[in-house]
């Protein structure tokens, strides 16, 4: 049991000098995409080859979270402590086990399965969030300890009040990752502020978007970056329970957290009077519902109670009347995957990065017609050009880029001659889409614009839970005319109903779902009326 910074401190020591025992390592990406490869397997005979090789004591087989460059998994890495340095190799299967062993011992590259680790992809990123993706074994919390895992909760606890650990989170500028953007340290100390011997910390890794993946990779990386987060959350605001709420689709991120707070459990960090105080904080996992709508906080919160995760009407907010009616701290996962550093290095630090409104930095999952498709993280501010071009690598196959779709199946559909705006909480809302929670698809000149906006539109009528009637029967006509504009069956009246549809399904819907479902077809009307108009049959 560690009750003392010092304590942590020998722990991290211990396990940095165990790995310095072995002066290399071989590191293989064990996240989804990779895992869908064959990661496992390769981890597995990579350590049995170095081991029959006789470099068992030389050279340490790990696996580690994502790497970020999904489209070249499956990804290993190869460390030379004493040299400093990092070869990294993409595209291998279980065939090309033995010539990465052969390369290693012989001390020469693979040079067919070289990656460049000068590429714009990693040169053009400021990791905070994904720091110790890719570095450290997600199922080791000694392995996370020695990266300065749970010194900003320890410190906090023995060193800090409450109020200056708001106040620290404030002066970050911390906005929610979720897509809402409103300041995290606002919201806690709104909660902190409230009178009630119950108040929960509530987790929200309910990530449905279709194209995003950014949430299940911190938490198969990094599991206890969230927790530590979610802890330090707690200390804050005085609660002493917490809930990871998970979307049930994602068993290798549940599987990591659930392990993650065993370990936590195990030595104190976790459980009654953390660090020898009188704060006491334990957490828990719990599946998501299985619907999109699960995701919206007041749904989340209620599918937690036991009951359909329908959302209902705001005011109250979670802040007065969360979970079992309680006050209620809900956060998503990349929000608290940047609380422990915040607290370690301070606001101030934090607050360095990105632009004065949207400070830090953000992840995104870049994905559709990009070359370099995967998870990254940028500076706020970055350009949305520079983002696919010089981080993406650009649209393939010589196509040019028609448009790209931020903030989910609600967000907008940004057209080429808008790419130079910054990606900020701000400037996406004034081109008519939003941050979102950091989805990112990059859709190129043969795709018909109709038909994207289409296809985010059906998916946000299907997941609709039905309680007003904009958004169960608005979004489904929506569908519905739309399927004429694909057809080219449609009229004019067709395009006027359209317009006047996504209005009243934006103005009068209950919840975020159907608020914003309208946005695809709003933005593609206001870029590509053009191709509305040419869908419309000519009698």
């Amino acid at each position: 049991m560690i009750h003392t910074l010092e304590e942590l401190e020998e722990i991290a020591e211990a396990k940095r000098e165990k790995d310095s025992e072995t002066k290399e390592e071989l590191r293989v990406c064990i996240g989804s995409s990779c895992l869908s490869l064959g990661a496992d397997q390769i981890e597995k005979d990579l350590k049995e080859e170095i081991s029959c090789r006789g470099l068992k004591d030389k050279c340490k087989v790990k696996g580690v979270g994502c790497n970020g460059l999904c489209s070249a998994g499956v990804l290993v890495s190869h460390i030379d402590r004493e040299k400093n340095s990092e070869t990294m190799y993409g595209n291998l299967g279980t065939s090309d086990i033995k010539s990465v062993a052969e390369a290693y011992e012989s001390g020469t590259i693979l040079k067919e399965k070289l990656l460049d680790p000068h590429d714009p992809f990693f040169l053009n990123q400021e990791k905070i969030v994904l720091e110790n993706a890719g570095y450290i074994d997600p199922n080791d919390i000694e392995d996370y300890i020695a990266h300065d895992g749970y010194f900003a909760l320890f410190n906090a606890i023995i060193e800090l009040s409450a109020e200056e650990v708001i106040a620290e989170v404030k002066k970050s500028g911390l906005r929610g990752r979720g897509g809402g953007g409103y300041p995290v340290g606002l919201k806690w100390e709104t909660v902190a502020k409230v009178d009630s011997e119950q108040k929960y910390i509530v987790c929200n890794g309910d990530e449905g978007d279709p194209g995003a993946f950014m949430d299940r990779a911190i938490m198969e990386a990094d599991p206890h970056r969230v927790i530590e987060g979610m802890a330090l959350a707690g200390f804050a605001c005085g609660a002493n329970k917490g809930y990871v709420y998970v979307r049930a689709e994602y068993p290798i991120a549940v599987e990591k957290l659930n392990k993650a707070i065993k370990q936590a459990k195990r030595l104190g960090i976790l459980g009654q009077n953390i660090a020898g105080s009188n704060f006491s904080f334990d957490l828990e996992v719990r599946l998501g519902g299985g619907a999109f709508v699960c995701g919206e906080a007041t749904a989340l919160v209620t599918s937690i109670e036991g009951n359909r995760g329908n959302p209902r009407q705001k005011p109250p907010h979670l802040s007065d009347y969360g979970l079992w009616g309680e006050p209620t701290i809900l956060n998503n996962v990349e929000s608290f995957a940047n609380i422990a550093p915040i607290i370690r290095k301070g606001g101030a630090w934090y607050a360095g990065f990105g632009t004065e409104k949207s400070p830090g930095t953000k992840v995104f999952a870049l994905s559709g017609h990009v070359k370099n498709t995967g998870l990254v993280e940028v500076p706020m501010g970055m350009s949305l050009r520079d983002i696919i071009y010089k981080v993406g690598g650009g649209v393939p196959e010589g196509k040019k880029l028609k448009v790209v779709q931020t903030g989910g199946p609600s967000g907008g559909c940004i057209p080429e001659h808008l790419l130079d705006i910054p990606v900020d909480y701000d400037s996406l809302k004034s081109v008519g889409s939003m941050m979102g929670s950091g989805g990112m698809i990059v859709t190129d000149d043969s795709q018909s614009i109709v038909e994207v906006a289409r296809f985010f539109v059906e998916f946000c009528a299907s997941e609709s839970c039905g309680k007003c009637v904009p958004c169960r029967v608005g979004t489904t006509e929506l569908t519905n005319i739309l399927d004429k504009f694909v057809a080219k069956t449609a009229t004019k009246e067709d395009l006027i109903l359209l317009q006047d549809l996504c209005t009243v399904v934006k103005e009068t819907s209950l919840c975020g779902l159907g608020q914003a479902a309208p946005n695809p077809v709003i933005t593609t009307l206001k870029y590509f009326e053009d191709e509305y108009l040419e869908a419309i049959k000519n009698d």
